[in-house]
């Protein structure tokens, strides 16, 4: 039986069962992990944040069904982790004047691709470098609404929670970054041909 996010994290509050925070790691890593890419400069440090969200679950242990669901919960503890690192390294740059050391754009690759034929793999994975590379140059809640909505498949409604806006303000954003993602993709000659 397909037990549901609540129930997991239920159980984990319950037992301390390791299992069921792993079964929640399974399911939303991977999607946390992109959705803070976007706010920092490396893939590890994405990576980094995303445990650290998890471990931030694992200790807070606050969540209820009530205010919102899990994932929008967990997702909205990401992003907050992510601007205080951010907010973090900008003092320590400002320090000791460093400079970004990976270019946007690095470590975006997706290990989910499907073999049909060495042309069509190219093809598909150019166009995900190409969306990806249109998606770092959004304004970031352009990019941040995109991801919640489309690759996160949030509503609406869990995305406002996270972005901290209403309803209307989230399918008025969603409307303006679907329009600035498709100018950025006509600008790179993005290819819209069927792989």
């Amino acid at each position: 039986m397909h037990e549901t996010d609540e129930e997991l994290y239920s159980r984990f509050l319950a037992d301390e069962d390791k299992e069921a925070l792993g079964e929640l790691l399974d399911r939303y890593g991977s999607s946390l992990t992109l959705f803070l890419r976007g706010y920092v400069d490396t893939m590890e440090d994405a990576e980094d944040l995303m445990m650290d969200s998890f471990v931030a679950i694992a200790l807070k242990k606050s969540w209820t069904a009530k205010r919102s669901s899990f994932k929008t919960w967990l997702f909205a503890i990401g992003r907050k982790l992510a601007l205080k690192h951010n907010r973090k390294k900008r003092r320590e740059l400002n320090l000791t004047e460093k400079y970004r050391s990976e270019p946007p754009g690095e470590g975006a690759e997706s290990s989910d691709a499907v073999f049909n034929g060495p042309e069509t793999e190219l093809l598909k994975e150019e166009q995900k470098r190409q969306l990806y590379e249109a998606m770092e140059k959004l304004h970031t809640e352009y990019r941040d609404v995109l991801y919640l909505l489309y690759f996160a498949q949030m509503s609406y409604e869990e995305a406002g929670v996270i972005m901290h806006k209403s309803k209307k303000q989230m399918y008025h954003l969603a409307g303006r970054g679907k329009q600035a993602l498709r100018n950025e993709l006509e600008r790179i000659g993005f290819d819209y041909g069927q792989p």
